[in-house]
């Protein structure tokens, strides 16, 4: 775990480097820091079908992608910056692999655009609206409506019984996913506006954090690797759990 103005020089260096060698060079241990954060993010969206892996590659990109956009100007920590910039990437990927077949991103912003005209014409119309009545609404060709409806059968829409994989071994269907709601995902901004606080912890406290929360390691675990005792393990994480948790209520 680098200190804060570690982080700070790395950006700078990295912003600064005029070859892709340097640049490499100092975005590397940056990569590494947030990587955890990445991996936290995509385990919100392990239930949907897809490999803990490739959801952390995906996530990766995110991180990347951030890294290469950040502005040390802005007065905002880097750890708040780059959590929305993961998660869009995983739902980009989501919206984007729901396609059967490879569609423009235009074609399929505008079947889901039209999609919700088409609904909403159609309760206030009390029939099915004709395809000039939704272009219209739609400020756009009657051409481009029908292209955007056409799409529809590009659209892979994935069985409620199809099986996906669960952290201990066993399957599980989408069926059986339907109706829960991710609680640690709605508590995501709770955990952005923490990490500027966590970042002031330090070393050992942050560290201890990491290892229980980033790494799931118990207490006893934890005190083996940092030749202390589980009490005193115990003692400092609660210590540090209290100071986060005034910080967000006094935020």
């Amino acid at each position: 775990m680098l200190e804060k103005s570690e982080i700070k020089e790395l950006f700078q260096r990295y912003q600064e480097a005029t070859s892709e060698a340097e640049k490499l060079r100092y975005r590397e241990p940056l990569v590494t820091q947030y990587i955890g954060l990445v991996e936290f993010l995509a385990r919100r969206f392990r239930n949907r079908g897809e490999p803990l892996e490739d959801l952390v590659q995906v996530g990766t990109i995110g991180l990347l992608k951030a890294i290469d956009r950040f502005d040390l100007e802005r007065e905002v920590e880097f750890s708040t910056y780059v959590t929305p910039t993961v998660v869009g990437e995983l739902k980009r990927h989501f919206r984007d692999k729901g396609w059967a077949m490879r569609v423009p991103r235009r074609l399929q912003e505008l079947h889901l655009e039209l999609r919700k005209i088409v609904g909403y014409l159609g309760q206030e119309l009390g029939r099915s609206p004709t395809i000039a009545e939704i272009a219209e609404a739609a400020s756009t060709s009657e051409e481009a409506v029908l292209e955007g409806l056409e799409i529809a059968q590009a659209y892979n829409f994935a069985s409620l019984d199809a099986p996906i994989d669960t952290e201990d071994g066993g399957s599980t269907s989408f069926a059986d996913q339907l109706g829960e709601e991710d609680g640690a995902l709605a508590n995501l901004e709770y955990r952005a506006s923490l990490a500027p606080e966590m970042e002031k912890l330090p070393e050992r406290e942050r560290t201890i954090l990491y290892l229980r929360f980033f790494k799931g390691m118990t207490q006893s675990e934890i005190a083996d690797k940092l030749e202390i005792s589980q009490m005193h393990v115990s003692r400092l994480l609660n210590r540090t759990l209290m100071k986060l948790r005034e910080a967000l209520e006094e935020e």
